[in-house]
This record gives C-alpha cells, structure tokens and sequence, in this order.
C-alpha cells in the first residue's frame, strides 16, 4: 500500500520506508530518532495534500499511538492486518534474508521466543530483537484496541489483507476516499517485496556485513564498477521464490494458540475472521502493513504538511504505518 499511495499525485510518501521515529519503547539502530533527521524526509514535498511515512512497528509498540496522537492529535491511522499464522512465518523469512535471525527452521525460532525475550540466543547482528518476539509481533487484538482507545474508531481504518489482494482495486479506492483525496486513480499494482529465500549464505554475510578491506576497495573502485560488482553478489546471494509450505502440525499448532485473540479482534471488528484459525491453505503472503494519515495544512513553505509542532509533518504509521 506505501507504494500505492506514493504513486497518487496528492499524496507524498518519504523516500526512506520505515523510519519509526514513533514507539520509544522500542530501540533499533536502524530507527531514525532525531527529529530533524526525521522532519527531513518530508523536505520534498510540495503541494499534496497528504503526506506520509511507513513504519511497521508502530502498531506493535506500547508507545507509538500515543506519541503519534500527542504529535498529530487529528491523524488518522489505517491499519493492514494478515492471518497471523501466515504473518509470522513470513516474519521469520524476512528476519533471516536481513540478517536479524539465524535459526532457519521456524519451529526451532519459536521455541527460542522465551529464551529471547530474557535477552538470550540473540543473533550478534540483529538490530531489532523484539522482532524475534513472533508471538508478541501478532497479538492484533491488543494492539487495535491501542488505536481505537487513542484515535476513536472513526479515525481507525482496518483493512484486511484477504480483501486487498482479492480486490485491490476496491480497496485502494476505499483508502483513499478515506484520506479524502481523489479516488479514480489507478496505481501499478505489481507485486511488491516478493519474498526471497538466501541460497549462498556466505555471500550474504558479506553483502550485509563487507570485511574492512571490501569496504575500501569498494571506495576507491569507479561507481559503475562497484555497482556491477554489488549487483553480481546479490544476485548470487539470494532468489525471489515462494516460501515452502510450513509444516501443518505446527500450523495447527498455531492456530489454536492465536485463536482467543483471534477472537477479540472479530469482536472488536464486528467481522468473523476465525477462519484464519481453522486448517487451510498456507497463505504465500508476507507480513503485516500498517499506516497513519495526517490531515494536512499549508505551512509557509507551501507544502500542505501537519504536525503538532507546526514545523514540518510529523509522519506517523503502522501492520505498515504510514504517516501523513
């Protein structure tokens, strides 16, 4: 959806996805915390009307909404959900093609979530260790209630990835009558982050993590060079294909377990969704997308941007958020 809404010519989405400068509570060199780092990214913009950023975590922090809210009281957030058994083992996927977990069979990295959230069986390289939390990361329910608590449900639009994919169209254009831009427009929809599976580990540790003298030579050597070496490694890294499908013991297993929260989030979505929890077909799709949407207002620059500082907009997002 980022990169959906990035194609509409009134709206404007920040070139860095996922920035999370919202959600304190969760720490990540990777997570740009400095607020004029931050405001930056939004530099660009000029006269959309809505303008944006993508951070996944933000629904699963404990601080993001109300961050967000005490920054842009009036935003609105909209909210991707995916069948979390599905979800989570695309999660795992993700966490090792970058490089943040390296138990390869998923089964073995649910077991180690107790061992983990005591701060053990960390990989030296992850950046984001409450990732490895999957159980955690998919707890929709409390999560939601989080968003309707802060924002009220009328500024909470929750769409359900079944539908998306089976009708992205449709829902596209819901999106955007909701963020109140226009609706007739029509993205590229092409499959976006497709999954992808390391096939040559040793390569992938050196493109994720150049020895000192890589990096120095890499300096010194014509761009046009570097990049066509770089381009050699990754594709020889790793290939876009399919997830196998996951053992269907432990997605049962699974099953049950997200059912009472499950559960709650139908209650709470006034819409049946206990179907993810009974035997099926493993979903091939990825993790969870949310997004948060900003009213604008014209600042002195003439971009339309808000924020509740009055500087620049403060993007605000989430299963991806986006911020606007």
């Amino acid at each position: 959806m980022h990169y959906y809404l990035k194609e509409h010519p009134e709206t404007f989405m920040c070139e860095v996805k996922e920035p999370h400068f919202f959600g304190s509570d969760l720490v990540s060199q990777r997570f740009i915390r400095d607020k004029e780092k931050y405001l930056s990214l939004f530099s660009a913009a000029a006269n959309e009307k809505r303008i944006g950023e993508s951070s996944i975590y933000y629904l699963y922090s404990k601080l993001a909404a109300a961050e967000i809210h005490e920054s842009s009281p009036t935003a609105q957030i909209i909210i991707m959900l995916r069948n979390p058994v599905d979800m989570i083992y695309s999660l795992h996927s993700e966490h090792l093609f970058c490089g943040d977990e390296t138990i390869r069979d998923f089964k073995t990295a649910l077991m180690e979530e107790k061992n983990r959230r005591l701060g053990l069986r960390i990989p030296v390289n992850c950046e984001i260790a409450f990732g490895l939390l999957y159980h955690e990361v998919a707890k929709y329910d409390e999560q939601l209630e989080r968003y309707f608590n802060v924002f009220g449900r009328n500024n909470v639009k929750v769409i359900i990835f079944d539908d998306f994919k089976r009708d992205t169209a449709r829902v596209y254009k819901e999106t955007c009558e909701f963020l109140d831009v226009k609706s007739d427009c029509r993205p590229n929809c092409r499959v976006i982050n497709a999954n992808k599976i390391v096939i040559n580990w040793v390569l992938m540790h050196f493109w994720r993590d150049p020895p000192k003298f890589a990096q120095w030579l890499g300096n010194v050597m014509p761009s046009s060079v570097r990049q066509r070496l770089v381009d050699r490694i990754r594709s020889r890294s790793f290939q876009v294909a399919p997830r196998p499908p996951m053992d269907q013991e432990l997605r049962r297993q699974l099953q049950q377990e997200f059912l009472p929260g499950v559960e709650r989030l139908s209650q709470l979505l006034g819409r049946d969704l206990t179907h993810w929890c009974r035997d099926g077909k493993v979903s091939a799709d990825s993790a969870s997308e949310r997004f948060t949407v900003l009213p604008s207002e014209e600042t002195e620059a003439g971009g339309h941007l808000h924020s509740a500082t009055e500087e620049r907009p403060q993007p605000a997002g989430q299963s991806q958020i986006s911020r606007w």
